[in-house]
């Protein structure tokens, strides 16, 4: 009866160390396990920081970028805006100073520049002028002479002139026609002006907006 009780004794023992056994080896293995687990847990954790802190970097340079893209857009938009006041400021100046001196006595010699110009311009044997009804009554016989002999002197050719019989035009400045009517020369003020448009733009860069201007 001993001898039973003592092997049935040995036999639990053995169980029970056979089950500690298996218990401390699945013990390490989750511990095994957990710690691997922690350390791509660690390391996920890390990338994705590294990444967030990557796109946070992008982004902060993609606002970055914009802001300054805006600002220069502005920067543009304002000095565009200013230039074209200061032309539009400049151009009405112009066309009043020169509506202006209609009644001063030089005024003949600018249309006499004005007509020649638009004669040499349009180039044919025989043209038609029309002007404001202020500026015809300037154009007379003595005028056309004067302008005859500067296209002579220019160009070495002879051109008749005449009043043209249309209606007279609305705004200040000369336009002359061929005799047949087939082309014009139109040198109004506006045109004028409009064909300044980019000699007036430099102008007005160079003197507002280059540093190195000479003082």
């Amino acid at each position: 009866m001993d001898s039973l009780a003592k092997d049935k004794e040995a036999l639990i023992s053995g169980i029970e160390a056979d089950a500690n056994t298996e218990v401390e080896s699945i013990l390490a293995e989750a511990r095994k396990q957990a710690d691997e687990k922690r350390k791509y847990s660690a390391q996920k954790v890390e990338s994705m920081l590294a990444e967030a802190r990557q796109k946070a970097q992008e982004q902060a340079q993609k606002i970055k970028d914009r802001i300054i893209a805006d600002a220069e857009l502005e920067v543009k938009r304002r000095f565009l805006q200013l230039r074209d006041t200061i032309m539009h400021d400049i151009i009405e100046k112009v066309k009043a100073r020169l509506n202006a001196m209609i009644h001063e006595a030089n005024y003949r010699d600018v249309l006499v520049n004005w007509i020649t110009e638009s004669a040499i311009g349009l180039d044919v044997e025989s043209a038609e002028i029309n002007a404001s009804p202020k500026e015809l009554l300037l154009i007379d016989e003595v005028l056309l002479s004067k302008v005859k002999d500067k296209i002579g002197k220019y160009t070495s050719k002879q051109i008749s002139l005449a009043l043209s019989n249309a209606s007279s035009l609305e705004s200040q400045g000369v336009v002359l026609t061929s005799s047949d009517g087939r082309i014009a020369f139109n040198n109004q003020v506006e045109t004028r002006l409009l064909r300044k448009q980019r000699e007036i733009r430099t102008m007005i860069y160079n003197e507002l907006f280059t540093e190195d201007k000479e003082t």
